[in-house]
């Protein structure tokens, strides 16, 4: 049972939780923000470390049906977590193609990328300023989204 209180006479049912959206925080559009700019840029104005996300479930986990596996993809990124969105980006977005989105504008957030529990991120190098926040490694699967015409 919940000990969360109402207090100021609103009469508003009280569930104890907030109303939040995912990829919506300060950090995620600071990161996309920049990420743009530096890429208008089109020059490294920031040290990076490089990550390798790899795979760790099972190919017979169930994750795998909603977001198949990329293989091994190795990227430039600020932090672990930025580099799981770095690599997001490698994935094929339904506004890239005649496709519908599901529960977002983008299909970013469903990436398989993101799950801690499907991929990992290993540190590689620490501290380069020789480059730009980007995949250096890896292969885009076209037929990840099914189109909605063939």
């Amino acid at each position: 049972m919940s000990s969360a209180t109402q207090s100021g006479g609103v009469s508003h049912a009280n569930t104890g939780t907030t109303a939040t959206n995912f990829g919506s925080s300060v950090e995620s559009r600071a990161q996309r923000e920049d990420a743009a700019r530096l890429e208008a840029q089109g020059k490294a104005s920031e040290v990076l470390n490089v990550y390798r996300l790899e795979p760790t479930a099972a190919p017979s986990d169930p994750r795998w049906d909603n977001s198949p596996s990329m293989g091994v993809v190795t990227v430039a990124a600020r932090t672990a977590g930025d580099a799981r969105i770095v690599a997001a980006g490698l994935e094929l977005d339904f506004q890239e193609i005649d496709a519908a989105p599901a529960d977002d504008v983008t299909t970013r957030n469903a990436s398989a990328f993101r799950d801690e529990k499907l991929y990992t991120v290993i540190e590689l190098e620490k501290g380069r300023a020789d480059l730009t926040r980007s995949v250096l490694k890896g292969e885009t699967v076209v037929d990840l989204i099914k189109p909605t015409q063939l």
